[in-house]
């Protein structure tokens, strides 16, 4: 099942906003010659691209990391595993 956040970010008709980035010279020169090879259409495309990964890599990362410690929270006021675990259970529909 899709989160609301992540139904909005497929979204293709979602607000969009311009940034001004200085990046080096010879890095767009080397994302224009990368873009093609990697089956996008430019170098901002490809840029995006890596914006993206990176940005759901770190959400994933920060998300686990939040979800571990509210785990162990739970564990130390008592909550034992095995209704942790049915919860979690629940939330993944299994």
């Amino acid at each position: 099942m899709l989160s609301e956040r992540l139904k909005s970010r497929l979204d293709k008709n979602r607000p969009m906003t311009s940034i001004t980035l200085r990046i080096p010279v010879d890095v767009v020169e080397s994302l224009k010659r990368i873009a093609p090879l990697r089956g996008f259409s430019g170098y901002q495309t490809l840029l995006k691209a890596y914006i993206s990964d990176g940005l759901r890599r770190d959400e994933a990362r920060f998300h686990d990391e939040r979800e571990a410690r509210f785990i162990d929270a739970l564990k130390r006021r008592g909550v034992p595993d095995s209704v942790i675990e049915e919860a979690g259970r629940e939330l993944t529909g299994e």
